[in-house]
């Protein structure tokens, strides 16, 4: 019996489960590669020494590799079987470096909208830091399951729309953390100054926003603190796939945060586990003795974020 049968996880993750057939734009191919929000974010968590408890949906084809894989490096006893296909799509990356995602099954909204708060096993109820890749809805929900973690919201791309702008600023208040990508936040809040919508997330009650931009790297601020950080993207010798470095990014943020308590330190915590995750295929998977090369990366984004200049709000 594994050591962790009986042991709370500190730190878990809610979302999606996902299988990617990817296709390159050569013509390559890697076939039933383990994705999905919620595994990318734990396996940012893991980078930093956290094995995460995962609370999602799984189908009853879920590759025997990926089902290793997760019970591998997390806590899968919040895993939910469901007697329908896995969901999976291609992902399709283009000469210009653009992706397209394709869903390949039928019914996918149990592995994007579930499981519910009260499907989470109440081993996984005493966690100190919890990811969420969740819609808007839910999130009073969930925080009244956890009132006193630590909350990282990462918002469901689905639910990022204009038209959703009031219910997405009347959420924040219940979360402690928020972490969109800077298209999301410009459909929200109509801007495309990333400093602006920092200030108006944390405006709206976020404790903390973490604006995530790419190549960009990142833009984070703190309620109390008018000073925004910028933090640059590590840079990384191959580019492999691009694929859950946003939720690498969120996942590692968290346990930076709940590590330090320290705004640089969570950034740059962020920033070194979504390098890694482009490094490789699918969910981040670095190789025995990586933690050397992860703490060269971590001086190097530390040395480099600043401090912006305080605008007007």
């Amino acid at each position: 019996m594994s050591e962790h049968a009986f042991v709370p996880p500190d730190f878990v993750g809610v979302g999606g489960i996902f299988v990617d057939d990817i296709v390159y734009a050569d013509g390559t191919t890697r076939m039933a590669v383990l994705g999905g929000g919620v595994s990318h974010a734990a396996a940012g968590m893991r980078i930093w020494g956290q094995r995460a408890g995962i609370v999602a949906c799984a189908g009853r084809d879920l590759p025997d590799a990926a089902r290793q894989r997760l019970e591998r490096d997390f806590d899968t006893r919040g895993l939910i079987w469901l007697d329908i296909p896995q969901a999976r799509a291609w992902q399709l990356f283009e000469w210009d470096g653009q992706r397209r995602e394709i869903y390949r099954v039928d019914e996918l909204a149990p592995f994007v909208y579930r499981p519910a708060p009260g499907e989470v096993p109440p081993v996984f109820h005493a966690a100190r830091a919890v990811y969420l890749l969740r819609d808007i809805d839910s999130l009073a929900d969930w925080r009244a399951l956890y009132p006193h973690a630590t909350l990282l919201w990462e918002p469901l791309q689905q639910v990022m729309l204009a038209e959703n702008t009031a219910a997405f600023r009347a959420a924040l208040p219940h979360t402690d953390i928020v972490s969109p990508n800077w298209i999301e936040a410009e459909a929200i809040y109509g801007t495309d100054d990333p400093a602006a919508l920092v200030y108006a997330m944390l405006a709206d009650g976020a404790r903390i926003a973490a604006l995530r931009m790419g190549e960009a790297g990142s833009l984070v601020g703190m309620q109390g603190d008018p000073a925004l950080l910028r933090v640059p993207a590590v840079p990384v010798p191959d580019l492999i796939d691009q694929t859950g470095a946003g939720n690498t990014y969120c996942g590692a943020f968290l346990s930076g945060w709940q590590i330090a308590h320290d705004l640089r330190q969570a950034a740059a915590y962020g920033a070194v586990a979504a390098s890694l995750c482009l490094e490789g295929v699918g969910v981040a998977n670095p190789p025995p003795g990586f933690e050397a090369e992860r703490d060269r990366r971590l001086a190097w984004a530390l040395a480099r974020m600043e401090p912006i200049p305080v605008t007007d709000q």
